[in-house]
């Protein structure tokens, strides 16, 4: 990637920032392939891996660390797991209560059923106060919507303000990682986006930025002042919605979203139906289990609540969108609902060694990871290849189920949603590709059903691959033809021994008890 930025291009930003956004990628991510072969094209990226297994490595264990100093960390990860299965259950009565008393505060809430409406609502907003930008707190909801792309189309320029988003918009790139969205990036590259494209959307980067990270934030902090100090209009999402008091709450880390919440004159937060918890004092718990669980911290640097308008301190116009977009869906799953407790920590993801090699482009979606294989498919359904990929692009390690902070049952989860892709395949055939699994399931039920089928088939293998070998002389299979070769490939099959594990104990450990 080039570096060079005229001195002349410097010059005239610094005078009058351009106001239109990074262009974002081509194609929507509902078209991305499916991840068993989105992940071969990620595993040949080894610069990538070197990055993804630097970075999840240096989290787990930090996570480690501080979670190990807790005597009561079981007892916490109980509690938030208690009070978010109370929110799933009682869903309707508490987002009437938080409507009721943020509205009472001086906040004005829409409902959005889908992303579509979600964007209208925004846009619309934003037009009102007859203004052409915004600047944006890091939200995973409003990536789910593709709300930057939908102010773009409507004129609208929406910068990202968090130190990684930021990377990955002017890196016209995609966010790979729930909690780090340029985890797949290392220093070299990020100064190098910095060199190339800050120019191009405002202030530009300092003449000789090396890549020491302290540099890379400075630049990116004096990139972002101008913005943060003309924007009239913000957006955020938000961590938490109390009900008993009708606040927002959001937790971070760099002081973006503390200047996003109170410079502006309107915010709008755009936020999931599933944040909610019932009381205040609830979030006593969720504060002590997000940051440890997240970014290996006994607690974040900046939590920002606001509950309404207060005159003359902060936004004076208030806007909260509810999005739904598949999550009453979800909650319609007895099994799945788990799903919604999830506080975006990513800690499953850091600790899953499928995501550390693949990362996170190969899931086609913001949310990557295991619970991302779980959550697209219940929010998007299982209509798309890369959806009905997700349930399998796991090893069942159950290694997520240990570190959830609200115990979410990942791998059971995964479990749940592969079997619906299975019915979903006997339901509509004509969508799914005609394949030899039903017939194969049933031979092997068959096989399973009875200890004799199974001694039965295990002679007749052993017997059928001897005389093969016989015949060809040959003591092991190399690559075979289509569908075997998708196996023989890449490995020797050799071939079964002449005599079977029963046969064998029956001659020499049969007499035993």
């Amino acid at each position: 990637m080039s570096t060079d930025v005229s001195r002349g291009s410097r010059a005239r930003h610094d005078a009058e920032p351009a106001r239109r956004t990074p262009a974002p990628p081509a194609g929507d991510l509902i078209d991305s392939p499916r991840f068993q072969e989105a992940v071969k094209v990620a595993l040949a990226n080894q610069q990538q891996r070197a990055n993804l297994r630097h970075a999840t490595t240096t989290i787990r264990g930090k996570r480690a660390r501080v979670v190990a100093e807790l005597d009561n960390w079981q007892e916490l990860r109980q509690a938030g797991e208690q009070i978010k299965t109370r929110v799933g259950r009682h869903m309707p009565d508490y987002l009437l209560q938080f409507e009721e008393n943020f509205t009472k505060a001086g906040g004005v809430l829409h409902w959005a059923r889908d992303a579509e409406e979600a964007n209208r609502i925004v846009i619309d907003l934003v037009r009102q106060t007859g203004e052409d930008e915004l600047v944006k707190v890091k939200s995973m909801v409003t990536q789910e919507i593709d709300m930057n792309e939908a102010l773009e189309a409507a004129g609208i320029a929406a910068w990202e303000t968090d130190l990684a988003e930021l990377i990955v918009q002017l890196g016209h790139d995609r966010p790979s990682h729930i909690l780090v969205p340029a985890i797949h990036r290392n220093r070299a590259e990020v100064r190098e986006i910095f060199l190339e494209e800050m120019g191009r959307y405002g202030t530009p980067a300092p003449e000789g930025l090396d890549d020491e990270p302290a540099h890379l934030a400075a630049a990116a902090r004096t990139h972002l002042r101008n913005k943060f100090m003309r924007a009239k209009v913000s957006t955020s999402g938000a961590n938490f919605l109390v009900a008993e008091t009708g606040s927002l709450v959001v937790v971070e880390s760099e002081g973006n979203g503390r200047m996003c919440l109170t410079l502006p004159q309107t915010l709008i937060s755009v936020v999931g139906i599933e944040k909610l918890v019932p009381t205040f004092d609830d979030l006593e718990v969720f504060l002590q289990l997000l940051p440890r669980s997240s970014t290996g911290e006994r607690m974040n640097p900046y939590t920002s609540v606001w509950t309404g308008v207060t005159p003359g301190d902060g936004p004076q116009a208030i806007h909260l969108v509810l999005v739904d977009n598949g999550r009453t869906k979800a909650l319609a799953d007895p099994i799945g609902r788990a799903a919604l407790r999830c506080i975006r920590c990513s800690a499953c993801l850091n600790i899953c060694p499928v995501y550390e090699r693949a990362g996170g482009h190969a899931y086609g979606s913001v949310y990557p990871g295991p619970i991302g294989a779980i959550l697209n498919p219940q929010l998007r359904g299982t209509a798309s290849e890369v959806d009905r990929s997700l349930p399998f692009a796991s090893s069942l390690c159950g290694a997520c189920n240990e570190v959830c902070p609200v115990r979410i049952p990942i791998s059971d989860l995964l479990v749940h949603e592969r079997h619906k892709v299975v019915e979903a395949k006997k339901a509509d055939p004509p969508h799914i590709p005609h394949t030899a699994e039903p017939q194969l399931i049933k031979a092997a039920s068959w096989v399973m059903a009875d200890h004799k089928h199974l001694e039965w088939a295990g002679l007749g293998t052993m017997m059928g691959s001897v005389v093969l070998g016989k015949m060809l002389g040959i003591e092991k299979f190399g690559a075979m033809p289509a569908p075997l070769s998708r196996w023989t490939s890449a490995r020797d099959v050799p071939m079964l021994p002449e005599q079977t594990f029963r046969r064998w104990w029956k001659q020499n450990r049969g007499d035993q008890k």
